[in-house]
């Protein structure tokens, strides 16, 4: 069992950062304090931030793992691998790798997808982040709905997003670079993806009904639920009434509104923050954090930017760093239904990362505990090693 303490550094206790240490026995966290003594190791965290590790809701980032170059491909269980070692090193300690399953072959396929479920369940107990399957669902893709209700019921997925790109799918045939990239990403020729395209969007009206059922589905599983890109208020009350309670990436101010006056969570990405803006035009993310807004920040396609994100928000003076740290792992938790994470606390899990912000906007991460193990560490001079406690002599009669 891991017996290991965190010592002097600032930790974020209650809202507040206190200079204190903390202790660690198995996978938790079991005193908060310098009075409750220390195990056989530790790590000295003097001058360092001690915060709860991240909860990163959405990322798919992997998919570059996957597939480096259109038309290149790894195996799943390297690809896994090395984004595990990625999300660790940026301090990302439960991971929800944002798979999406649409009605196109190739990288989004639905043997793609049956693939990353198979691999991530099968690579879990030796990941070191707390690895967990996002679904993400695109709407047109009916035939796939059998097997994904399957999947919930089962309890094989994680997180579950209602995405519809198809909009901006056919608006894209007219543009010859995005055009390209779509076509190529498949590996069908030009014409063979236009009758593809043709086919599903003419199955369109029976996309709301499919959407009803899997959300029933979803619901009775208890598996919470997404939206993607929500484009209006009333948008975000039909998925609210069907039980989807998290607002992802909504693309206007007006949605995000109505999202925060009924208490949903609201995603937006933390790439957004630390760019300035949108890559896309939309909704620039600080500005809705500034409004209370955004509940969550997620790296979507960046691991370093939850981090990052966070420090950024403190510096620009959006929000302290403690209620920006909220953004990245409490609130997150708390949205994914993780009650045992996302806070430094006794009886919590013992997911903390360590980092220097010495150098404003560049926070470097030193440490990374994941369930009480020390995953990562780059400055093994803080490695502590405490005298054991001699036993007291038993007499014998």
């Amino acid at each position: 069992m891991t017996n290991l303490s965190i010592e002097g550094g600032r930790a974020l206790l209650g809202g507040e950062f206190h200079e204190t240490s903390l202790r660690i026995a198995g996978r938790d966290i079991n005193a908060v304090g310098s009075d409750h003594g220390h195990g056989p190791f530790g790590i000295d965290a003097s001058g360092l931030k001690v915060l709860p590790g991240i909860v990163d809701l959405h990322g798919d980032a992997f998919e570059r793992q996957m597939m480096p170059r259109a038309g290149v491909d790894f195996p799943v269980d390297i690809a896994l691998v090395d984004s595990d070692r990625q999300a660790i090193a940026n301090g990302i300690t439960t991971v929800f790798h944002a798979t999406t399953w649409s009605w196109e072959p190739g990288l989004r396929s639905a043997d793609n997808a049956r693939q990353l479920l198979g691999a991530i369940e099968a690579l879990r107990p030796h990941l070191a982040a707390d690895t967990r399957f996002h679904l993400r669902h695109e709407t047109y893709n009916l035939d796939a709905e059998a097997e994904i209700g399957r999947w919930l019921s089962d309890g094989r997925i994680d997180l579950f997003a209602f995405n519809d790109h198809m909009d901006s799918t056919v608006a894209s045939l007219a543009k010859p670079q995005k055009r390209s990239r779509m076509v190529e990403r498949t590996g069908l020729s030009s014409d063979a993806f236009d009758g593809l395209v043709a086919g599903i969007v003419s199955r369109g009206h029976d996309v709301p009904s499919s959407i009803a059922r899997l959300a029933q589905v979803a619901q009775a599983a208890g598996v919470r639920m997404l939206s993607h890109d929500d484009e209006s208020p009333a948008m975000r009350r039909a998925f609210r009434d069907q039980g989807v309670g998290i607002a992802e990436f909504p693309v206007n101010e007006e949605t995000a509104r109505e999202a925060a006056m009924s208490g949903d969570f609201i995603v937006f990405g933390a790439p957004n923050v630390v760019r300035g803006g949108s890559h896309t035009g939309w909704t620039k993310a600080a500005d809705m954090v500034a409004q209370g807004l955004c509940s969550i920040l997620a790296s979507d396609y960046y691991y370093p930017a939850p981090l990052l994100a966070a420090f950024r928000l403190s510096a620009d003076g959006v929000l302290p760093l403690a209620q920006a740290w909220n953004l990245v792992s409490a609130a997150p938790a708390e949205a994914a239904g993780l009650a045992d994470r996302g806070v430094l606390a006794e009886g919590r899990r013992a997911d903390i990362i360590l980092v220097d912000d010495a150098v404003p906007l560049r926070p470097r991460i030193i440490a990374v505990i994941a369930a009480g193990r020390l995953v990562h560490l780059v400055d093994a001079d803080r490695l502590l090693r405490f005298a054991a406690v001699p036993r007291r002599a038993v007499a014998v009669a």
